[in-house]
């Protein structure tokens, strides 16, 4: 086909053919560029340009071991009132869940019969000084006599001995005596110890004895009060190896409790003694800590959590929960900032956590740089660009001269699909 056929001059064809060829090589060059682009830069791939992570500085510190442990409030003081005679209740004398105080009467019990004892005791009494006067005075009589041959030897002894027998009975009656006094006391119920009295398990007319099963009424002291504290044999024992091989130093004796609405309670208590014994039923020890309690906020039997430190781990390195990662296998791990600004991969030691960090124990040492953000996708020897975690990110705006050309671009593919 010629020129003429299609009706054009021969320049003009030529010319529409060239520039055909050029608007094609800049299209292709244009596909090309925004391929690199997306490949993250010149070569893209594994070449391409290094992924902008955030790092923090490890640095060590002591890190308490604080447990939280379940317990139950336990009083201070308890005490069952029971009587120590027989008898009928004629009164009580407290009110029901109130507090009393030591040596405060609470019940009277019919004192009639007490009260003859006692009189039949003072007069036996009585008797016994009086054969006692004369018993002493036959005696002194006699001694005189017996050194002169008067009356015998033996008349004297016998009135010697009736004189100290006499004696031995005033003992004897004035014990019984006080015996009987005792027990007219006795018919006075009183509170054997200080603090809050229960409800009186006996009423007026109720006959009570010595050796009955049930108490009167029972009182606690509850300020201060006690918390007995259930915590594993297992991990006691886990708690004393630590110790004894020097991992962990020993902690505070204060307890802090949470009552079981899930609010703080005010005070700080003190831990007294753990017991010697494991519980066969449970595998558990006692821990028993005493707490003030001037409120009567704990009541005994109240269920609560304890919050102690049993031990302090010393040059532990803290870090957040997010730079911490496990493999298949369990294992944690953290990636550092390698030489040569690479990603490296670090197998540490994380048993426990501390509020919203890891506790490391190995693996790292003070001043590794620990990367913290920018673990989507990073592998190990992997080329990075670090900066400090608390450091902001800047991003900046495209240049203009590139914004126009693309303009330019799609202004000039617009007109070529016009034409």
């Amino acid at each position: 086909m010629t020129t003429r056929a299609l009706g054009l001059p021969a320049a003009k064809f030529i010319l529409l053919i060239a520039s055909g060829g050029l608007m094609l090589g800049t299209l292709s060059a244009c596909s090309d560029q925004s391929s690199a682009q997306e490949r993250g830069g010149p070569g893209g791939g594994a070449g391409g340009r290094p992924t902008q992570v955030g790092f923090i500085t490890a640095t060590t510190t002591s890190v308490p071991l604080v447990s939280e442990l379940g317990g139950r409030a336990v009083a201070y003081e308890t005490s069952e009132v029971r009587p120590q005679i027989s008898g009928l209740i004629q009164r009580r004398l407290f009110t029901e869940g109130s507090y009393v105080r030591q040596g405060q009467p609470l019940y009277q019990v019919d004192p009639s019969l007490y009260r003859a004892a006692v009189n039949q005791a003072s007069a036996n009494v009585a008797s016994a000084r009086a054969a006692a006067e004369a018993a002493r005075a036959k005696a002194n009589r006699y001694r005189p006599l017996a050194q002169i041959e008067a009356v015998s030897q033996q008349e004297y002894t016998d009135a010697a001995a009736q004189a100290r027998q006499a004696t031995a009975s005033v003992a004897q009656g004035n014990a019984a005596l006080e015996t009987a006094r005792i027990n007219l006391r006795f018919t006075t119920v009183k509170a054997p110890i200080s603090g809050r009295i229960g409800r009186s398990l006996f009423t007026q007319g109720a006959l009570v004895s010595s050796n009955q099963t049930d108490p009167l009424a029972v009182i606690q002291r509850t300020d201060p009060i006690y918390v007995d504290i259930q915590q594993s044999a297992a991990d006691l024992t886990t708690l004393r190896r630590s110790l004894a091989s020097g991992g962990v130093t020993p902690g505070s004796t204060q307890v802090r409790l949470k009552l079981d609405d899930g609010s703080d309670y005010g005070y700080t208590g003190t831990v007294q003694f753990s017991e010697v014994v494991v519980n066969e039923s449970t595998g558990t020890v006692t821990l028993r800590a005493s707490f003030p309690n001037p409120q009567g906020t704990l009541l005994p039997g109240s269920f609560v959590k304890a919050f102690f430190t049993q031990a302090v781990t010393p040059n532990a390195i803290l870090l957040p929960q997010s730079a911490v990662q496990r493999d298949i296998g369990g294992d944690a791990f953290v990636f550092v900032v390698g030489p040569q600004n690479r990603a490296e991969r670090r197998k540490v030691v994380a048993e426990r956590t501390y509020g919203t960090d890891w506790v490391i124990t190995g693996g790292i040492k003070p001043g590794d740089k620990v990367i913290t953000q920018g673990l989507g996708t990073l592998k190990d020897k992997a080329p990075i660009k670090p900066v400090p975690a608390s450091a902001a990110q800047k991003i900046a705006p495209p240049p203009p001269g590139q914004a126009g050309a693309a303009g330019a671009g799609g202004g000039a593919r617009s007109g070529g699909g016009g034409r």
